[in-house]
């Protein structure tokens, strides 16, 4: 890692972001590389493994979710998960590389004894020498009060797309809502996870508002997952026109470059990507993966392919 300063900024215009996306991309990755460079050593990525805790029955209408409602889709409900058996899959996953666990339930918002057990989760999860990351839907101060007690590290809460593309893909809940969770979270001091996801129609002023959101936040999030849409059969958005392989490596570049010290995640879609697709997603600035073989209810590539990858890169997991 290089001790260049590269400035921390919170007052990014729309056109400047839009400026990002239009270089040409050898310009737009040495950018990249230059604002990597100067907080993270370029040749390690970090391995996190994700845990579907409680499957199906949200009331929330995410077109992009096979988990909800109001989809036919092949998901089988199923209720929160012991936590003995949460236990068992946080230890496989240390025994397999991650340093993180992270673990989501398909929620609007957690209530009474639900949430009483997401607690003696996380701190089951600690136990195991583990950061411990929760996504459970939107929460009130006393909530994430109580998180921060238990020892959550992290907390995952994605703005998916721009404000004004929102209200297409999820009419359930607003924006505002999300941004408030946001808020209170890093009010808790518990870090903040939140990206978005590319490829479900959105223009390319969609994206770049999307990640000036995120870039303006008072205190950028710690980590940032881009997803690009898996398309699942029973969603609204099954039919969607898939993404250019490039359209992923330019918007984890601004994403680098907007929010340089911050862990940027290649996160769902990776199972549809080349290993040369994903050496690009590295080179332009993705520094996280989820590792392991499921993401929530969609494929991953294999733990073994990772590791094979990651070592013909000669890229170091930690």
């Amino acid at each position: 890692m290089t001790q260049t300063t590269y400035p921390i900024r919170h007052d990014w215009s729309l056109d400047e972001v839009l400026a990002l996306f239009s270089l040409p991309l050898n310009d737009l990755i040495y950018q990249a590389q230059t604002a990597h460079r100067s907080y993270f050593n370029p040749n390690e990525v970090q391995l996190s493994t994700l845990l579907n805790i409680k499957t199906g029955n949200c009331p929330e209408d995410c077109a992009y979710c096979p988990q909800s409602v109001h989809f036919k889709t092949t998901i089988e409900p199923d209720k929160l998960m012991p936590t003995e058996e949460v236990q068992a899959a946080a230890r496989k996953a240390k025994e397999h590389g991650a340093s993180r666990f992270c673990m989501g339930a398909a929620w609007r918002k957690p209530r009474g004894k639900a949430f009483e057990q997401v607690i003696d989760i996380i701190k089951t999860v600690k136990s195991e020498g583990l950061e411990a990351c929760m996504t459970l839907g939107m929460l009130d101060e006393e909530q994430t009060k109580q998180l921060k007690e238990a020892g959550l590290d992290y907390y995952n809460h994605n703005l998916d797309t721009s404000e004004n593309f929102y209200p297409e893909i999820i009419t359930t809940r607003t924006y505002k809502d999300r941004l408030d969770t946001l808020a209170r979270v890093q009010q808790a001091d518990i870090k903040v996870c939140a990206g978005g996801i590319i490829g479900m129609g959105e223009t390319l002023q969609d994206r770049a508002e999307m990640l000036q959101t995120l870039a303006n936040l008072p205190k950028h999030p710690d980590s940032i997952p881009i997803n690009q849409l898996v398309r699942v059969e029973g969603t609204p958005l099954e039919q969607v026109e898939p993404i250019d392989s490039f359209d992923m490596v330019r918007c984890l570049a601004v994403t680098r470059i907007l929010m340089p010290a911050s862990y940027v995640r290649l996160s769902a879609g990776r199972s549809e990507m080349s290993d040369e697709t994903q050496a690009l997603c590295f080179l332009a600035g993705a520094n996280s993966i989820f590792y392991g073989d499921k993401l929530l209810t969609t494929e991953n590539p294999s733990a073994n392919h990772d590791l094979q990858l990651l070592d013909r890169l000669g890229i170091q997991a930690v």
